[in-house]
């Protein structure tokens, strides 16, 4: 008897780590995606074309790079630091993560990309003559193109920089199989500026 209470007692143990283990994860992604929503979107929104002083296209990309950056070395040991729903999409698919954590992994992601994007507009909204009209850093092809391109360019140009981030993530080194580690950080740096 006494046996079956200790084989019950570490079972409900591990029960709670793991789920405190996923709980960390899912706070890691939270906050690495809120902090790229406000650092990046913020940066393009805020100060990208500030009169004199802005930070322009460079600015903005460098600040996408350096907010990944940043998440990469403080969360990439906690959850992998996906930071985007495309980037836990395509690794399940690869066979690179678990599916069981994907669904809360887009949701801790959405969630603080919303959070970060709330704060932001309510930072945006404090300047006179602020409009959701212009575009709240959104992009895409034709008039919503900073350059008018057309949407067989935008096509392109994503299957390009998605097909050479994928070659470089496909070509680097794997966690050996027994590794406690199954989402190393700092996966996807290499892709920050194609991929974000």
């Amino acid at each position: 008897m006494y046996s079956t209470i200790k084989t019950h007692v570490s079972e409900t143990a591990i029960k709670e780590s793991e789920v405190a283990q996923m709980g960390r994860k899912l706070g890691a992604e939270f906050i690495g995606t809120f902090w790229l929503v406000l650092g990046g979107c913020g940066s393009a929104v805020l100060a990208a074309a500030f009169p004199g002083l802005g930070i322009g296209f460079a600015g903005v990309a460098l600040a996408f790079g350096l907010t990944v950056m940043t998440m990469a070395f403080a969360i990439g040991h906690i959850s992998g630091c996906h930071l985007n729903p495309a980037v836990s999409f395509g690794l399940w698919a690869g066979g690179r993560f678990k599916g069981s954590e994907l669904f809360g992994y887009i949701v801790a992601q959405v969630l603080g990309g919303a959070a970060a994007a709330m704060v932001l507009f309510i930072i945006a909204s404090g300047k006179a003559g602020f409009s959701l009209s212009a575009g709240f850093a959104a992009n895409g092809y034709a008039e919503h193109s900073p350059g008018g391109y057309a949407l067989g360019a935008a096509f392109v140009c994503e299957l390009v920089t998605s097909a050479t981030g994928i070659c470089a993530d496909c070509h680097r080194p794997r966690p050996h199989p027994d590794s406690p580690d199954q989402h190393p950080g700092y996966k996807h740096l290499g892709q920050s500026g194609a991929q974000y």
